[in-house]
This record gives structure tokens, C-alpha cells and sequence, in this order.
């Protein structure tokens, strides 16, 4: 199987297999639609877009840690909204360890905690900002955290990151998992403002990332306020997923339907999810 480039220099990011990348998509998509309702993006307030126009720009995408499901929300969301972008990201070399194909879809090892994984780091983001058609990926938190923890913490290297890039944007996302009226839960993601990187901000490393953090917090309260009102109406939807409890119980009531002469919905909240809008 092929790469699209040969091995990196130090300053260069790992070779890209779009190959291994989009059969790996295939089982993520599948995995999606087995364990979530719907994954749905936040629509934009006044003329702020639903998500940031990358307008051939090198960008950064550093959002909060809420789970596990985390990296293949970040590559379904990319494949919806930036189908030709390549994705990279840091992530735990002892995970990596385990899944060495990992490397070739973009996903970076780094060993927290150490002057050589920071040092790392930075050399990895700074190479994806000299890349117009790379998007970098970046868990801030650096660890598992609740959605609604606040104020909110991120890891020093993601200001330097930004401080480091001498062009594009760096742009804050939002992710939750609640619970609505479905035996699945949701997957839902939201932008926030995305912001210039580079020396020319005036700012100094420490003031970036209280900057970043900041702009972080104010995302994931909008997403906060939206998910608790239970309502897909402020979402666009990108992916649905599996709907109804199955077995006897929905056999049962697809019974009734059909007696009443009723189209039979499996939805338990009586709406099935609104099928993806078409890519733009």
C-alpha cells in the first residue's frame, strides 16, 4: 500500500495513506451509526457560519476531551465538512504502540508529560502549519474530561503551537455525548471564532493560551445551552444513526401502526433524526 509521500524529515509530517484512511473511514461511519442517534453540528449565531470557511489556510482544531469516541467524531466531522483535507494529531506513543496502522491515517505519537513529547509536539504542528491541506487536530485538555467542568484548563503546548505558526487560524471546538429521548446518545460538535496564529497577535505564549481556554469555554457553554433543551432543531445533522429499541417491543409497535394504517416512526421521542444535510 502506498503513501502519498515519502519518510518525513524532522521538520516534515509523517507520510498520509489515503488508501488505509478511507477503508479506515468505512469501519468508523459503520461504528458511528451503531452507537449514536445522530452526530449533529450547532448552527452558527447571526453571521457566524456553522463551521470556520479553512479558505486554503493552514489550520488548527483544538478542542475539549470528553471520551473515547473523541478521534472518530474529529474524522467523520472532517470527512462531512473538509472531504480533502488530510487529518493529523497528536496521541499517547504507548496508544499508538498498539495500533501501528495509526500512524499512516495521520495520528501522531507524542509521550505526555516529557520535554522530548513537547518538543515533538510543536515540531508536528508547526510543520502542519506550513500545509494548506492538513488539518491538526489537538485533544487541549490532554486528558478525559467532563463537558461541563469549568473554568477550563488546557496544556501550555497548544499556546505555543499558536504562537509558533507564523500563518493560518486556530479555531475552538465544542464536543458532548448527552442523552436525549433515544436509546443512543447524541454526538454533537460546535465552532467557535476562529483566530489568526502568529507572533503578529502581540501576544506572548502564556497569554494565548488563556486566550484559547477562553474562547473554548464560551463554545462549549453555547453547545451546553443547546444539548439541554433536547432539540435538533439548532443542529445541522451530518450522520444518523440507529434509531428505535428493536426486538419485540418495536415489532410490537410497528404492529399498531399498521393496524392504525400509520406510517410506523421507530423514533422513541416520535422524530427521527433529520437525514444529513448534503456536504458543502
Amino acid at each position: 500500500m502506498k503513501s502519498d509521500a515519502a519518510a518525513p524529515r524532522d521538520h516534515e509530517l509523517p507520510p498520509f495513506s489515503r488508501m488505509l484512511y478511507h477503508w479506515f473511514m468505512v469501519y468508523v461511519r459503520r461504528s458511528m451509526r451503531r452507537h449514536f442517534h445522530a452526530l449533529r453540528l450547532l448552527r452558527g449565531v447571526g453571521e457566524q457560519p456553522d463551521a470556520p470557511d479553512l479558505a486554503g489556510q493552514p489550520v488548527i482544531l483544538y478542542t475539549n476531551h470528553p471520551g473515547w469516541w473523541d478521534p472518530l467524531v474529529f474524522f467523520t466531522v472532517a470527512q462531512e465538512l473538509w472531504p480533502n483535507r488530510l487529518n493529523y494529531g497528536p496521541i499517547d506513543a504507548a496508544a499508538l504502540g498498539k495500533y501501528r496502522f495509526l500512524e499512516r491515517i495521520g495520528l501522531v505519537g507524542i509521550e505526555p508529560g516529557t520535554r522530548r513529547g513537547a518538543a515533538r509536539f510543536l515540531r508536528v504542528a508547526r510543520a502542519a502549519g506550513r500545509r494548506s491541506d492538513v488539518i491538526f487536530w489537538v485533544t487541549a485538555q490532554g486528558e478525559f474530561a467532563d463537558p461541563r467542568e469549568r473554568p477550563i484548563v488546557i496544556r501550555p503546548g497548544v499556546g505555543h503551537a499558536a504562537l509558533g505558526n507564523e500563518q493560518g487560524m486556530i479555531v475552538p471546538m465544542a464536543v458532548e455525548y448527552p442523552f436525549w429521548n433515544e436509546r443512543l446518545p447524541e454526538a454533537l460538535v460546535a465552532f467557535g471564532e476562529p483566530m489568526s496564529m502568529g507572533p503578529g497577535s502581540g501576544l506572548d505564549a502564556h497569554e494565548w493560551n488563556a486566550l484559547l481556554a477562553k474562547r473554548l469555554e464560551v463554545t462549549q457553554d453555547r453547545l451546553a445551552h443547546a444539548a439541554r433543551r433536547r432539540d435538533p432543531s439548532p443542529f445541522r445533522t451530518l450522520l444518523t444513526g440507529d434509531v428505535g429499541v428493536g426486538g419485540v417491543y418495536d415489532l410490537s409497535r410497528r404492529c399498531r401502526a399498521w393496524l392504525k394504517g400509520e406510517r410506523f416512526d421507530p423514533s422513541h421521542g416520535g422524530a427521527s433524526p433529520t437525514s444529513p444535510e448534503p456536504r458543502r
